[in-house]
């Protein structure tokens, strides 16, 4: 019996032996096979380190491979607390130096940790900084590379271009919305050290980091500069409030140019606020358009038959009244008895809102939403509006009416360049987008290029070809002669809407516009122009923001290389403006009867024959009155 109890206790003595056995090969199995990359991982880290190196963020570049954001090398402080021997005395020196306080910097020495960033006294030093603390020789401080975002051209673009962050992270605009493009794999340098932390003297690793991807835009930068220089003109000639420009191509939905006032200096957007840094205009900003928004009804009416531009008529007696509101035109005693073509030259308000009454309320609201307002144009940018519009089944006959001329409703700018190119441009509706390629940042090889997106047909081209001649009636014979440019076919529309102020209608600050666009017969640019309280000047678009209009269009034909012609609507001239007429052919005739046909001009001429075997300008042109005109004899 008594050895009967041994045996059993030995038998049990042995099978938790044997099972606590077999517990700790399984976990040693475990360990070995399923955790093994863990505690590598853990063993490795204790002794090895890593200094950082930063990778360079993608480039972005203008559609011409001019560099609008690019990256200047600066150094970074980082410490090894258990490198170093004399924490206070490190300190101390690194505070001096920092200018920054000795406790704060002492905290940073003294943290337990095994590699430590000074931030943000020691972030992106200066060159006489970085050399004063290299001199000092400290066990356990780094100098590291870093990289700082830098834009040549300052205050150019930058509410496109957006800014980043002390860590190079995109905070607005394209930095922001393409941040996981620009941004790189960071690289480093490895060593090894003992369990106390200090450096062995062994091989360095030297992982390299890899840069971002490059962006380039569908923006030229010459276009831009030109753009930018009239708003700044703009603003200090008539102190607004506010400036937009926006220019886009309407067979793709490029956008070749965008700027805004105020404006911020992407390398020093701490100098600005918060609203000015952070407000894209041309994308952000709403209110109603005014009479620029006429284009969309007019549009809807052609592609609808309910008017016909030269045998319907309209008598506009200065007024109409709709259930008892009565809308004005702004001529007093209205323009008379009008062809439709005649009411869109003349911006004619009440017209415009018999035009809408033909359509209808459903079928214009069908038309403003097909051609995207209301809704984001899908744009490449964060931050963008999408307005408001009346609901349709809300909406009685004064609405209808306010709306048929761009009163009453609130829409972006980028939202009438997307439209306006659907209505000139075929009838097609583009997404419209800033960057053009992606680009490998040292080959600069495309990576993946962006094609246009064509949404839909909003209306024919037979429709969109009507579009386009009455608009350039409008800029040849109507309310926006300000922005003709001689021997160039330019179409477009003014704009003067009153702004609102606590739901109210001012009575003395409007927003002035133009949307134009060239050449007239097949379109290349169109071009906003939006001027907000414009003072010391009579406040209408065509006043205020044609003739900058014309100017932009007066630096694209050279940067465009767009041709003039000799099919342009002749302008009706006022008083005010310098008369160009047309310039006889008079090649193949003697010089006698040359001078006759060139009388009022003054005329220069070479050779020794009688016979005209070349001029200039080429006869058929418009030129001044009076200009010069260069004859060769034979």
């Amino acid at each position: 019996m008594f050895y009967n109890n041994i045996h059993t206790r030995i038998r049990y003595v042995f099978l938790i032996v044997l099972i606590c056995l077999v517990i700790t090969i399984g976990r040693v199995f475990y360990i070995q096979v399923f955790q093994y990359e863990k505690l590598a991982t853990l063993a490795e880290s204790l002794w090895s380190r890593k200094l950082p190196i930063m990778a360079d963020r993608g480039e972005i570049i203008d559609r011409n491979g001019e560099v609008l954001a690019t990256n200047i090398t600066t150094t970074s402080l980082v410490v090894i607390p258990t490198q170093i021997k004399n924490p206070e005395d490190t300190a101390q020196k690194l505070a001096e130096i920092l200018n920054c306080s000795y406790d704060d910097m002492l905290k940073h020495v003294k943290k337990r940790t095994s590699i430590e960033r000074v931030h943000p006294e020691g972030r992106q030093l200066d060159y006489q900084t970085a050399e004063k603390i290299d001199a000092l020789k400290l066990d356990g401080v780094y100098l590291v590379k870093e990289s700082k975002r830098y834009y040549p051209y300052g205050e150019l673009l930058s509410h496109v271009l957006g800014y980043v962050g002390i860590d190079n992270q995109g905070l607005s605009g394209l930095e922001l919305y393409y941040d996981d493009y620009l941004t790189g794999e960071d690289g480093s340098i490895k060593y090894f050290s003992d369990g106390k932390g200090h450096r062995l003297e062994l091989a360095e690793i030297y992982e390299a980091p890899t840069s971002g991807v490059t962006l380039q835009l569908a923006i030229d930068i010459r276009l831009q500069e030109a753009i930018e220089n009239e708003l700044n003109n703009a603003m200090s000639k008539y102190n607004a409030d506010r400036a937009i420009a926006l220019a886009m191509n309407p067979k793709t939905g490029e956008v070749l140019a965008m700027a805004s006032r105020p404006t911020f200096d992407s390398n020093n957007y701490k100098d600005s606020t918060t609203e000015v840094i952070n407000r894209n205009l041309p994308i952000w900003m709403t209110f109603e358009p005014g009479s620029t928004f006429k284009i969309i009804t007019l549009t809807a009416a052609l592609e609808e038959k309910t008017i016909n531009l030269f045998e319907g008529q309209f008598h506009d007696s200065g007024s109409i009244n709709v259930d008892g509101a009565t809308i004005h035109c702004w001529k007093h005693g209205g323009h008379g008895t009008q062809t439709y073509l005649e009411v869109v030259e003349n911006s004619c308000n009440p017209g415009f809102v018999n035009i809408g009454f033909t359509l209808g309320t459903e079928k214009l609201m069908s038309y403003i939403h097909d051609f995207g307002f209301g809704s984001k144009t899908g744009i490449d940018l964060n931050g963008e509006g999408r307005g408001i519009l009346f609901k349709t089944e809300n909406m009685g006959n004064v609405e209808t009416a306010t709306t048929a001329f761009g009163q009453g409703v609130s829409v972006t700018p980028i939202q009438q360049v997307k439209a306006v190119s659907a209505a000139i441009n075929g009838g097609y509706l583009y997404t419209p987008y800033i960057v053009k390629n992606f680009l490998e940042s040292e080959t600069k090889s495309v990576i993946k290029a962006v094609t246009p997106n064509k949404e839909k047909q909003v209306v024919s081209e037979e429709t969109s070809k009507l579009v386009r001649y009455a608009l350039e009636n409008v800029v040849a014979k109507g309310s926006g002669h300000n922005a003709y440019i001689e021997n160039y076919r330019i179409g477009g529309k003014t704009g003067t809407a009153q702004t609102v102020e606590n739901g109210v209608y001012s009575s003395n600050k409007y927003i002035l516009s133009f949307i134009g666009f060239m050449p007239a017969d097949d379109p290349e640019i169109v071009v906003y122009v939006a001027i907000q309280n414009a003072k010391n000047v009579v406040q209408y678009g065509g006043t205020v923001s044609a003739p900058i209009a014309k100017n932009i269009f007066r630096s694209a034909i050279d940067i465009l290389d767009l041709k003039p012609s000799k099919e342009t609507i002749p302008k009706e001239y006022t008083w005010l403006d310098t008369k160009y007429v047309v310039l006889p052919d008079v090649v193949g005739k003697t010089l006698d009867e040359a001078k006759k046909e060139l009388k009022g001009f003054k005329i220069e001429y070479s050779g020794s024959g009688e016979e005209v075997v070349y001029e200039s300008p080429d006869a058929g042109m418009y030129v001044k009155e009076g200009s010069t005109v260069t004859l060769m004899l034979n």
